[in-house]
């Protein structure tokens, strides 16, 4: 994986979950009690053995620079190669919206880079993948593009790259549609192909004003090339709406999911080093089926929750099939159900919270209720 460069793009839409990302990437999005979205796409490329990572970042950045830093604890911080920012492109007479006009002012990243292919990845996807497999079956396929994909486990709404492919692996027909269902073969969002081949869709699709890589480049320039498609059998979600975010972080509280994504040995996955003190389980605490991050206090009872770093759960308190994120506060006596809380929120004494099973109730970050 050494003659591949990685490309991360973070410039997914926000439209079906914008409660929780209005002022975030949808990558940056804490997940499972630790995490981030955007940890899998980098851990993935650093297990494959790449070391020329560039992450093209999105409108609202902080978040995603504030939580990778230099690439340190990805083995990114490098005296060469490494991890590089590739900024959007400066603001100009052009009104074209979508992330071409951003990857073709960072083109030369993937041109210059001396690898031989380039590898090109969206951070909305969960899974645990070795790309050096993929790598292989491109090389052995003879194709000029390969796509991963996974078969759907379930009807999924949302945006989705479907393919059908011939019985060799090679694709037939490629779309983009606004649902997924249960056995259809979903694209997830990583692309492997020779610098030239990407360099070639890129500028002459904005050239002739392309605005997507995606419907403008690669499904429109799809009969000009051999493309295989790579299948990935293991654990994938993609976070394109609030249900499937929240649908995702409860899987991880089935244990061989968490076990695939995160106890290989092989392929951890890395993330933000944080040294807080462990759990502090009280005597009143009852917890069943939860993870509960480092830095929490939990005097009160949680059953099938996600909670994350620094949050407080009070005497009497009952937090059940939720998502509390960073430093909130659930107090004595106080209820929460169905919910997804963003940081720092605060849920007064007594307060009951409940939403629908199967659309939870979304809490902005530092309310207090």
């Amino acid at each position: 994986m050494k003659q591949v460069v990685g490309i991360i793009n973070l410039q997914e839409g926000n439209s079906l979950i914008r409660e929780l990302a209005a002022t975030r990437a949808v990558e940056a999005l804490p997940f499972a009690g630790r995490y981030r979205l955007v940890d899998f796409a980098i851990s993935n490329m650093v297990n494959s053995g790449m070391s020329v990572v560039g992450l093209l970042l999105p409108d609202f950045s902080r978040a995603v620079l504030d939580h990778i830093r230099s690439g340190k604890d990805w083995d990114l911080a490098r005296r060469r190669d490494g991890l590089t920012y590739l900024p959007a492109a400066l603001p100009d007479n052009d009104s074209r919206k979508g992330d071409l006009k951003d990857i073709y002012a960072n083109l030369d990243f993937a041109e210059l880079s001396g690898r031989q292919y380039v590898l090109l990845t969206n951070a909305s996807y969960i899974y645990n993948i070795d790309f050096k497999d993929v790598l292989k079956f491109h090389k052995d396929s003879g194709a000029d593009i390969t796509m991963v994909y996974s078969k759907a486990q379930v009807d999924r709404e949302g945006k989705s790259v479907v393919i059908e492919t011939s019985t060799n692996g090679i694709v037939t027909d490629l779309a983009e549609v606004p649902a997924i269902k249960e056995g259809q073969k979903d694209v997830m969002g990583a692309y492997l192909m020779p610098v030239p081949t990407f360099a070639y869709l890129v500028r002459s699709t904005y050239e002739r004003g392309g605005q997507d890589f995606l419907l403008d480049a690669l499904i429109r320039h799809a009969h000009e090339f051999k493309i295989s498609a790579y299948q990935h059998k293991g654990y994938v979600a993609h976070i394109n709406s609030t249900m499937e975010y929240y649908a995702a972080n409860r899987d991880c509280l089935k244990p061989e999911v968490w076990e695939e994504l995160f106890m290989n040995n092989d392929r951890p996955i890395f993330t933000k080093v944080k040294d807080e003190v462990p759990v502090q389980y009280k005597e009143t605490a009852n917890v069943k089926n939860s993870l509960i991050a480092n830095g929490c206090e939990i005097r009160g009872t949680v059953e099938n929750s996600i909670i994350f770093r620094g949050v407080i759960v009070g005497k009497g308190a009952v937090v059940k099939d939720s998502i509390l994120m960073q430093r909130c506060d659930v107090q004595e006596g106080a209820r929460v159900e169905n919910v997804i809380c963003d940081k720092e929120v605060i849920i007064t004494k007594n307060r009951w919270l409940k939403g629908a099973e199967n659309y939870p109730y979304i809490v902005k970050k530092k309310a207090r209720i």
